[in-house]
């Protein structure tokens, strides 16, 4: 196993090896990260990884806040939700590329949120976060139909980790339905019965947690 983050992973485990990721938020100069992407792509290769989820997201913090209204839309919200919910998933995605695409049976998890489903909207709201993550399921099924050429054995999905009880989703908990709120343990169990049951068939779609196929 393979922790690949800004920030040290809050439990232990033999088998776990923690490689620190670098700040890649100017994203313009890909050279200079070249030799990050093939120090990474000779662990998976090391350590045979066949499933790789990519949990990259941010939805708020203290002065950017998910707008209500069209009126509350801001540059400086939308171009940090852009950055962090497409640009960097992007960015890793063209990273492991060459992995990805020479790995049989290899299955590529990207976090995405099922708010992002356009035919899905019903309540409106939250401008940059719904725009970003409908790019992301967008980006994710262009990248399928490509990796179909040379792999037809992987398999690329993005997918709603539903609501899990964190820091990302702790503002807006209130008013849950019973039972909606996971714990995280939960929902790793439940997205790692995600990773295990997809096949290459089910490549560029838009899962939810309990694997069903969510409307883009």
């Amino acid at each position: 196993m393979i922790w690949l983050s800004r920030s040290p992973p809050d439990f232990e485990h033999h088998r776990l090896l923690v490689i620190a990721a670098p700040d890649l938020t100017d994203c313009d100069d890909w050279a200079s990260h070249n030799r990050f992407f093939a120090d990474v792509t000779a662990q998976l290769k090391q350590q045979q990884v066949s499933i790789i989820f990519n949990c990259i997201g941010w939805l708020h913090q203290e002065h950017l806040k998910p707008e209500k209204s069209l009126s509350q839309s801001s540059v400086a919200l939308l171009r940090q939700t852009l950055l962090v919910n497409l640009e960097m998933p992007i960015f890793y995605l063209r990273g492991l590329w060459s992995y990805i695409t020479k790995t049989a049976d290899i299955k590529y998890l990207q976090l995405s949120a099922k708010v992002g489903s356009i035919n899905d909207n019903r309540l409106g709201g939250w401008y940059s976060y719904r725009s970003s993550k409908a790019a992301l399921n967008q980006w994710v099924k262009t990248a399928s139909i490509e990796l179909q050429r040379s792999n037809k054995t992987a398999t690329v999905v993005t997918l709603h980790p539903g609501t899990t009880d964190s820091p990302l989703s702790k503002p807006f908990q209130r008013n849950l339905p019973r039972g909606q709120l996971q714990d995280p343990n939960q929902s790793a169990i439940r997205l790692a019965a995600v990773a295990e049951t997809i096949v290459a068939e089910d490549s560029g779609m838009f899962l939810n947690w309990d694997g069903s196929v969510l409307p883009f």
